[in-house]
């Protein structure tokens, strides 16, 4: 009876994530979240076709040229276009936020995992090292290890995972303690089942939705941090393509060429705003209270 019960539960939720995707459109800021997401998404797998010049290529127009037909976004102080490096951004800024985000729930997700379901010495270990990541803030943690690291965009990657993982931890403990009381982790422990058992059948795929919201809210900030890294020089190097890079090289030139700033800044609004708004739908969507 008690197995029969602890499946029932896992079954039962399994069908309520079934039209998540249909509920967050229906969401109107999620709806909205998807568009420029997804946007964002096939501006970067789509950067060859749609870029009308390579991210590197002198055009051979003037430097500083507005916005014209034949440069939609204008050129920079080198000739280039600028809209051509824009689009070949969003696939540096996704690269990083990507592998960002997969190294936090690498490192996060087993710890957080066992410090929330065995408690005990683990679970002060793990809690004193978060702590202690945790006294220091995202963005100087994130400059910091970058530094030790050197600029590279592999490296701002590993930075920013790094940076993430504290917090990470924290919501993967939470969600972990408090599916460990739900009576169908006691009917599997009865039944004799396994902590790894009880960790990858039952506790991990109660708190995916979790995980699903709390990866909105990573991506957006990894995309301003690498944004920031590369602004400082510790990021993304010129001259591969990356809103950052593109907004230093703009200092010298914002009287003159206000273009050369104010785009790739709308770039990194668009794509933080997408996935915040991504996160709100999904936020709302994955609430069992507004579940049907």
């Amino acid at each position: 009876m008690t197995a029969v019960t602890a499946v029932d539960t896992t079954t039962e939720r399994v069908v309520r994530r079934r039209g998540v995707l249909r509920r967050i459109a229906g969401h109107r800021t999620g709806r909205i979240g998807l568009v420029l997401v997804g946007g964002v998404v096939l501006v970067a797998l789509l950067a060859p076709v749609l870029a009308p010049f390579g991210p590197e290529e002198i055009t051979g127009t003037p430097a500083l040229t507005g916005p014209s037909g034949a440069h939609w976004l204008g050129t920079d102080e080198l000739g280039r276009d600028v809209a051509s490096r824009i689009i070949w951004g969003s696939r540096t800024s996704l690269q990083v936020s990507v592998l960002a985000t997969l190294l936090a729930l690498l490192v996060a997700l087993p710890l957080g995992l066992m410090a929330g379901y065995f408690r005990g010495r683990l679970d002060t270990v793990v809690m004193r090292l978060t702590d202690t990541g945790l006294a220091f803030p995202f963005i100087v943690l994130a400059v910091g290890l970058t530094a030790i690291f050197g600029p590279s965009m592999v490296n701002a990657a590993i930075a920013i995972g790094i940076s993430q993982v504290p917090m990470l931890i924290r919501v993967v403990r939470g969600e972990a303690l408090a599916v460990r009381e739900e009576d169908y982790i006691a009917a599997s422990v009865a039944d004799g089942a396994g902590s790894a058992r009880i960790l990858g059948r039952h506790v991990l795929p109660n708190i995916v939705n979790t995980l699903i919201v709390q990866v909105t809210v990573l991506m957006p900030f990894a995309i301003i941090t690498e944004s920031m890294l590369s602004f400082l020089g510790l990021g993304v190097q010129p001259p591969t393509p990356s809103w950052g890079v593109m907004l230093t090289a703009a200092q010298a030139y914002t009287a003159q060429a206000p273009w050369l700033a104010v785009f790739p800044g709308l770039a990194i609004f668009v794509a933080a705003l997408g996935f915040n708004l991504l996160g709100d739908g999904a936020r709302d969507a994955l609430d069992p209270r507004r579940a049907r």
